[in-house]
């Protein structure tokens, strides 16, 4: 049960007792949060594009410079990479500048996510928003940055030739469903960082490890063939690899597509039960 404290007239208090939302009426709460940030989905943008112009607010080049200096580690890595490993340049490259890339975009939403409330303070105190409309700013604001890293890609497959075919179209449904995790992680890791603030240096160090154990470096294959049932284990190299394969003009495996959706569907389960609940909560927690 909670409490309402009402003041009445003359001095005198009464106590008003309401019932806490049955888990149906937090259920239909959550859907309207949802709903309502779809309607606002103009403004979504708009706050998206505000964050980008802000954050390079007095830059010549803008979020060209995330591009440039992605450019210059894939140069930079990729003789070296590519002798260490020893793989042809011609095929460890576009491998390189591709998985760069599609992790820079993973990595920074999930910082991001990790301030996804606590960082919009002000609105949430000041106004009355669904709070879903916060998650999708962020996953707004890096498919943008995405946008323009994707210029490193181009240049690579164009200098060495590589052009994937029809079978990259199979990155754009991949792609849809990363979309569709994003959300569902900027929810979670949000009202997660929000209530516990030591969460969010806890999700650095762990997306500093998973860049390592995760195939973005080096290819999969490098592990051998009697440990290739490890990689679906991982749910970073799962979900990479159901993009970045096609883009190479490569067919994922069956368990790479079953690993991820598994994967995916057990985020959205979690993430939901997880915004039903604490949802009318955020806004105390920032």
């Amino acid at each position: 049960m909670s409490a309402a404290l009402q003041s009445v007239a003359r001095g005198t208090n009464s106590l008003e007792l309401t019932p806490d939302p049955t888990l149906a009426a937090r259920h239909r709460m959550a859907v309207r949060d949802l709903r309502g940030a779809w309607a606002l989905r103009r403004l979504c943008w708009t706050l998206a594009w505000l964050d980008i112009k802000l954050r390079y607010r007095g830059s010549m080049l803008g979020p060209f410079w995330l591009t440039l200096s992605t450019a210059i580690m894939v140069a930079a890595m990729g003789g070296i990479y590519a002798a260490l490993f020893h793989m042809n340049l011609h095929e460890y490259l576009p491998f390189l500048a591709l998985s760069l890339v599609l992790w820079g975009f993973l990595a920074a939403l999930v910082g991001d996510a990790s301030l996804g409330f606590t960082s919009s303070e002000g609105m949430i105190r000041s106004m009355r928003m669904p709070f879903t409309l916060y998650a999708a700013r962020i996953v707004v604001r890096n498919v943008v940055v995405l946008a323009h890293n994707i210029v490193v890609i181009v240049a690579v497959f164009a200098i060495y030739g590589i052009w994937p075919g029809a079978i990259a179209l199979l990155a754009l449904p991949a792609f849809a469903l990363w979309l569709v995790d994003a959300l569902a992680f900027s929810l979670t890791l949000g009202a997660l960082c929000a209530r516990f603030r030591d969460i969010p240096p806890i999700v650095a160090n762990v997306v500093q490890m998973m860049f390592f154990v995760t195939p973005v470096i080096w290819r999969p294959e490098l592990v051998g063939r009697d440990r290739m049932w490890l990689l679906p284990v991982n749910p970073f190299g799962s979900l990479l690899e159901i993009v970045r394969a096609p883009l190479l003009g490569e067919v994922p495996t069956a368990m790479t597509y079953v690993s991820a959706v598994l994967y995916s569907l057990l985020l959205l389960a979690l993430s939901w039960m997880l915004f039903v609940r604490v949802r009318n909560r955020i806004a105390f927690w920032v």
